[in-house]
């Protein structure tokens, strides 16, 4: 998981950019980023950046406060939490039903990341003087953790080098406008499971191993295809989560007017999508079409009708057979289809909502940055706890028993997370990234100097 950066503040107490004098801020903190991107773009800044003689442009910049917001921490802390689960915890009951912690995490912990990281990245381009090489240097530090993941035997499909490719296919988008935004996010999530049906049957079948040094050493071409259309986290479908989350990250984060849209939106999504693949697939027979289609899943084999109910159930593995159009009315975890993507876009966004609502409970906030506190330190340093598990999955070191092996996770990330972000700002991994993404960015200002 990449790390959600801290809103760097300069030196100085204040922003600067070229020609802009950086005065006493006299507008209320709590000012919404897309404030910032609206002013950036003004005429009053242009004109500062290119003063007349004699005339100095003196410009008021506003800024919103600096520092981690607790809710949208907390949100990433219980999207790692319950990605966890859907890893440890046995999907299927001894009855052969779903476990209940497999049906609220299964594939909307992925979608709350990506939303999240949507999130982090439009908090950080408000403020960020040269955002794109910061983003740049992230994703590569991120898909190298992933590839170092990839060569472990962990079971996990590693998301990590899907996450570099997010963050390189957004670089256009972090500071473009809203409108381009929700442009980007309603063509990926709506549009792209219909051309990745249409095509797939074409491609070369995905690389069902992690992405590794060695796949793209043998592989490389079939790789990019895997990650960018085949594999189990399709970037050009994902993106759009990642648009989302941009436009999210542009509102004002800090008002529990937001919030609560943000909750009440965002679960109306998630249920209007549920509701409306089940009637597809129930009163108008998808999936009577589905179970009666011989159907072949990529890098998986022939699916019969047992499969395939056992799929629709309990997700797939990033696409659907090509063999019947009905397949894009499921909504199940990891189908990429659009009911699928707007129903996890949905439950991300809802989560989101609620725990800034939570960080808002008591007098100033205080009840609810505590109650938030463990879940915040554990989702400050997700990149760090996600590559630890990840980790640890590959060896013996974890007991035998699924529960006993999740609450040891969970009791040793929330009691060690909050220790370790009670004295430090970042986990050691976002540290590092942070620190590599900071030396660019210096030495790239040096050189355009």
């Amino acid at each position: 998981m990449p790390d959600m950066p801290e809103l760097p503040a300069p030196a100085s107490g204040e922003p600067h950019f070229p020609g802009v004098l950086p005065l006493p801020r006299t507008s209320p903190p709590d000012c919404p980023p897309s404030a910032v991107v609206r002013q950036r773009d003004s005429p009053a800044i242009r004109s500062a950046a290119s003063p007349s003689p004699g005339s100095p442009t003196v410009v008021w910049v506003t800024r919103p406060r600096p520092g981690r917001i607790v809710g949208v921490d907390a949100a990433r802390g219980a999207a790692l939490l319950g990605m966890a689960a859907t890893h440890v915890l046995p999907d299927f009951d001894s009855q052969g039903h779903l476990t209940w912690a497999f049906r609220i995490a299964a594939g909307r912990s992925a979608a709350a990341f990506a939303v999240l990281a949507g999130v982090a990245l439009a908090l950080v381009a408000a403020r960020t003087p040269r955002p794109h090489l910061a983003t740049l240097v992230r994703a590569l530090c991120i898909g190298l953790v992933g590839l170092v993941l990839g060569e472990t035997r962990t079971p996990l499909a590693v998301i990590l080098v899907y996450y570099a490719v997010f963050f390189l296919l957004v670089l256009p988008l972090l500071r473009a406008p809203r409108w381009a935004l929700a442009v980007v996010a309603a063509v990926t999530l709506a549009g792209e499971p219909w051309l990745s049906q249409l095509v797939r049957p074409h491609l070369p079948a995905p690389i069902t191993a992690n992405p590794s040094f060695g796949t793209l050493a043998t592989a490389p071409g079939r790789l990019v295809l895997t990650l960018l259309l085949t594999g189990y986290y399709p970037a050009l479908a994902w993106v759009g989560y990642l648009a989302v989350g941009m436009l999210v990250g542009r509102l004002d984060l800090r008002s529990a007017r937001t919030a609560g849209w943000l909750l009440v939106g965002g679960a109306a999504t998630a249920v209007a999508a549920k509701t409306l693949s089940w009637f597809l697939l129930g009163p108008l027979g998808g999936r009577s079409a589905i179970l009666a289609t011989n159907a072949v899943l990529p890098g998986i084999g022939p699916v019969g009708p047992e499969q395939a109910s056992r799929l629709l159930a309990a997700g797939l593995y990033g696409s659907t057979p090509t063999q019947s159009w009905w397949w894009l009315a499921v909504s199940s975890p990891h189908a990429t289809t659009p009911l699928d993507l707007a129903h996890t876009t949905g439950t991300a966004i809802a989560l989101l909502g609620l725990a800034l609502l939570v960080a808002r409970l008591g007098a100033d906030g205080r009840l609810g940055r505590i109650l938030l506190w463990p879940l915040a330190a554990v989702g400050s340093m997700t990149l760090t706890w996600y590559t630890l598990h990840a980790a640890l999955l590959a060896t013996d070191a974890l007991p035998d028993d699924p529960n006993r092996s999740y609450v040891l996770q969970v009791v040793v990330a929330l009691v060690l997370a909050s220790a370790w972000r009670a004295t430090r700002r970042r986990g050691p991994l976002e540290a590092a990234v942070a620190a590599a993404a900071r030396a660019a960015t210096r030495r790239g200002a040096v050189a355009t100097e």
